[in-house]
């Protein structure tokens, strides 16, 4: 690439900055035009070029892109020195070129408007509200464990291999569209990462690959996590990239899929962020609620806790600021805290409805 041509594209990298830092105040326009608009071109797209294969694309590319990233900087060693700004400049193009596909392929949805919004929903809550709302929600859980179970102190374990939860996830989404036309997920695209094992020791169950928009699924996590999980990620295929939004509709996905074990994965996700809601404003509400759930649910919160413990190590708040401060940097003000914000949509969303 020619100098002149390399100076082009990182003035280009200042360019995008600075129209991203106006976007940010023009969600209408981008929930319109992109999000409903050239978005959905695009993902479907990218689904139907990758989706169809049977291994992750999108690691794959990450690998080459990263032996060939090592290769550059072994050949080019010399360089940083001998040639600095050329060195700079060939740094700055390659950023520019990837920030701009990062975003037109899918990261101009963090600027999309919020989901309360579209939905028509409200965005607080009181307690008395997340109260009721969340003893029903422990009303139904208990009810789908009997029911799986026939004894309450039995966890679930899922019968289904992680590729029959994959080719279920869409019959969920299929339903929601039924009401939501804008959620139809199809075709699918979703896969376990080869990273699973370095995505566990990160902290994370899955990600989206922006690149390819194929969905990534940490392999590792408990096929009681597995339909929520993947529900989860399949919300960000479809535009929703705040982790809050992705949250409620990956619970709404489950919650609506014929299948029970879904059922009862989206249901009791739903139930433990409206009980760590509940803990934080009345603990002595929450402390009661906690003895009327039955212990097959909370063998169950507890089998994925000794997961992630399990895990744990020095550098995963590392990978946890990281994230954290990317959100921040991409439209997210609140960063991983927002995730707490799905109960808003829950309790809400579920006003005047049965569950």
């Amino acid at each position: 690439m020619r100098k002149n041509k390399k100076l082009i594209l990182v003035i280009f990298f200042g360019v995008q900055l600075l129209f991203l830092s106006q976007l940010k105040h023009y969600p209408e326009f981008v929930e319109q035009f992109y999000s409903n608009g050239l978005y959905v071109f695009i993902s479907k797209l990218m689904r139907y070029a990758f989706g169809w294969l049977p291994f992750s694309a999108g690691d794959i590319f990450y690998t080459l892109a990263g032996i060939y990233l090592i290769r550059w900087l072994i050949v080019n060693r010399k360089r940083i020195i001998k040639d600095t700004k050329n060195w700079f400049l060939d740094i700055g193009a390659t950023l520019s070129i990837a920030y701009f596909s990062f975003h037109i392929l899918w990261a101009f949805n963090y600027y999309r408007q919020p989901l309360y919004k579209s939905l028509n929903i409200e965005a607080e809550y009181s307690n008395e509200q997340l109260i009721s709302f969340t003893e029903r929600l422990i009303k139904k859980s208990n009810a789908l464990q009997f029911q799986l179970t026939k004894n309450d102190t039995v966890k679930v374990v899922s019968p289904h291999t992680k590729s029959e939860i994959f080719n279920k996830v869409k019959d969920g989404y299929q339903k929601l569209s039924e009401v939501y036309p804008h959620l139809e997920y199809h075709p699918k695209s979703i896969k376990k990462s080869i990273y699973s094992l370095p995505l566990t020791y990160m902290g994370f169950s899955g990600y989206l690959n922006p690149f390819t928009n194929e969905a990534q699924v940490n392999g590792l996590i408990s096929t009681y996590k597995f339909p929520t999980t993947s529900c989860h990620e399949a919300a960000h295929q479809l535009g929703y990239a705040a982790e809050n939004e992705a949250n409620f509709i990956g619970s709404l996905a489950a919650i609506h899929n014929e299948d029970i074990y879904f059922k009862y994965s989206g249901y009791t996700f739903a139930l433990r962020y409206c009980l760590a809601e509940v803990y934080k404003r009345d603990f002595e509400r929450y402390e009661y609620m906690l003895s009327t759930i039955n212990k097959g649910i909370l063998k169950n919160y507890q089998e994925t806790q000794d997961f992630w413990q399990s895990y744990e190590n020095p550098i995963e708040p590392l990978f946890e600021a990281t994230f954290d401060n990317f959100l921040k940097a991409n439209n997210q003000s609140a960063g991983m805290k927002s995730y707490s914000y799905v109960v808003a949509l829950l309790v809400n969303y579920y006003i005047g409805k049965s569950l």
